[in-house]
């Protein structure tokens, strides 16, 4: 197949179980695409998370799929991920079509009446990417050997079928059970699924790779199909996870490596709450980088500590993720770290709405609570309302600039509450549409702050990845502890371009991408 046909090659990566790598394999094998000289894209057709990435024409998409584009070095589109699905409450899901919500709907009614509609959705959508790019990478969900959801799959074997993708499986050693679950999924596909799968990618190995041998041969000769690859675990990775799932597995490498080193009197302690609705924690993904940070989650009162910095992070349901707090008296704890002993606090989008005096939803939005008291650590109040506000932004900031001077900030927004001010305040942030959005919008205020910045908050999801924002800030809280400020932190957006080489190096080192382009059917440039 040559550069010159009308509609793109594909490949298809699949996995035996959600969490075992494929997102981030997809990443891989789109910079390698990448970096020998093939116009690529990725693409999910429809992705369960919480953790959003908003393109440049301020629509939603799944994270992961934002991701890839950027290893492709191409601007993501909704096209690459039609349909998001976004846990709202138990067995509800917000489904989110082209980037705009269309409607909260329970898994049976989302899979009786709405599944047949998304065919054509993201058909269409994966028609138009294979007719713009050269070759396009697609990713499955979960495991295609779930036999009750087979029937109307649209998102593993028949959007394989669709896409005359030939397929990879993935499993993750890591977790047990490898040549189990590998032989077990195929086990339970139809021969004619079986046969679309080309090859397998055992993934996250730690150890000798020539003990497994016997294992692979076995899995060969037992299959019929190779094993293209034994990708070992790749620690530091630095490029964001896909849901929330994974932090789970990064608290106990975290753990091992504490175990080794522990904190040093010469970092910060910073702590995240971890919400039950937890959403978008690649917010503070540059703060796990820092040398002198000590990064955490809080999960529950017993594990609070000494923390120097409590962070309040997003939430797909607010009003809920609030009385949590409540219940389990993390409420009252984060208080009196704020206002008795004058520890640090900030809060992004639902963590900024919670600190407010008062939250309403007189319309059950977000919940079936009209209203409930805020934290009380800023003077704001938040009416939640129908309208998403999804949009990138640019603008500048003078907290914790220092000497009359402002630091060039850019994220993204995506919310539904409107925050007012109860009073006058400090408002740290100013933005307006990011200049390669065709939105237009006037410079508007963001945010609140009190204290000389001791307590802020901010719908701007991204403020932590702005290097001279989060260094300002750190600085600060490193001074009032009577520490010395760091003068040469992270550079997080060059760390992660070049995580994305390291990454496909380090994939391409393992895997065998001639029998992948042959699977292709392309030749290599």
């Amino acid at each position: 197949m040559s550069k010159e046909t009308k509609l793109a090659a594909t490949l298809m990566v699949q996995g035996t179980a959600s969490d075992v790598g494929k997102s981030i394999l997809t990443a891989a094998i789109c910079r390698i695409l990448f970096q020998d000289g093939w116009q690529t894209a990725p693409f999910k057709s429809q992705n369960m998370s919480l953790n959003s990435y908003v393109t440049y024409d301020g629509k939603e998409i799944g994270r992961a799929q934002g991701v890839q584009a950027d290893a492709c070095r191409i601007l993501a589109t909704t096209d690459m991920n039609p349909i998001l699905l976004k846990p709202k409450q138990d067995m509800v899901a917000q489904v989110v079509v082209h980037g705009k919500p269309y409607s909260d709907l329970d898994a049976r009614t989302y899979r009786e009446t709405y599944l047949p509609q998304a065919e054509v959705i993201v058909k269409d959508a994966l028609h138009r990417l294979r007719s713009q790019y050269e070759v396009v990478v697609l990713e499955g969900a979960g495991s295609p050997a779930e036999v009750n959801l087979k029937d109307r799959d649209i998102v593993n074997m028949r959007l394989a079928g669709w896409a005359d993708a030939p397929v990879l499986l993935v499993a993750d050693i890591d977790r047990g059970g490898v040549f189990a679950s590998i032989v077990g999924t195929l086990e339970i596909l139809t021969p004619e699924e079986r046969e679309r799968v080309k090859g397998f990618i055992i993934n996250k190995f730690r150890g000798d790779v020539s003990l497994l041998k016997p294992g692979l041969d076995w899995l060969e000769e037992r299959t019929g199909k190779p094993v293209l690859g034994v990708i070992p675990y790749l620690p530091q990775l630095g490029i964001e996870d896909e849901d929330s799932a994974s932090l789970d597995s990064k608290r106990v490498q975290r753990r091992r490596e504490e175990a080794s080193h522990g904190k040093s009197a010469d970092q910060l302690d910073i702590a995240v709450i971890r919400l039950p609705r937890l959403s978008n924690f690649t917010d503070f993904d540059p703060l796990q980088e820092e040398k002198d940070v000590h990064f955490r989650y809080i999960t529950h009162l017993s594990e609070w500590g000494k923390p120097d910095v409590i962070l309040l992070p997003g939430s797909k349901n607010t009003m809920d993720d609030l009385r949590h707090l409540k219940e389990t008296g993390l409420a009252e704890r984060i208080q009196a770290f704020a206002q008795t002993e004058h520890g640090s606090v900030a809060g992004i989008c639902a963590g900024y709405q919670m600190l407010g005096m008062k939250l309403l939803d007189p319309e059950g939005y977000e919940s079936d609570h009209p209203e409930l008291e805020g934290l009380g650590l800023l003077p704001t109040e938040t009416v939640f309302t129908a309208e998403k506000r999804t949009i990138l932004v640019q603008g500048s900031t003078a907290l914790f600039a220092g000497d009359g001077s402002e630091i060039i900030i850019d994220g993204y927004e995506i919310h539904m509450g409107r925050t007012s001010y109860l009073q006058d305040v400090e408002v740290p942030f100013y933005l307006q549409a990011f200049e390669t959005n065709p939105a237009s919008g006037e410079r508007h205020g963001d945010g609140a702050t009190v204290d000389e910045g001791r307590v802020w908050g901010t719908y701007l999801h991204g403020i932590l990845h702005n290097d001279e924002f989060r260094r300002a800030w750190l600085n600060r809280i490193r001074v009032n502890k009577g520490l010395l400020p760091v003068a040469d932190g992270l550079r997080y957006k060059e760390r992660r371009e070049q995580a994305f080489d390291r990454l496909a190096n380090h994939v391409r080192s393992h895997l065998d991408m001639s029998r992948v382009y042959e699977m292709m059917k392309v030749t290599k440039s």
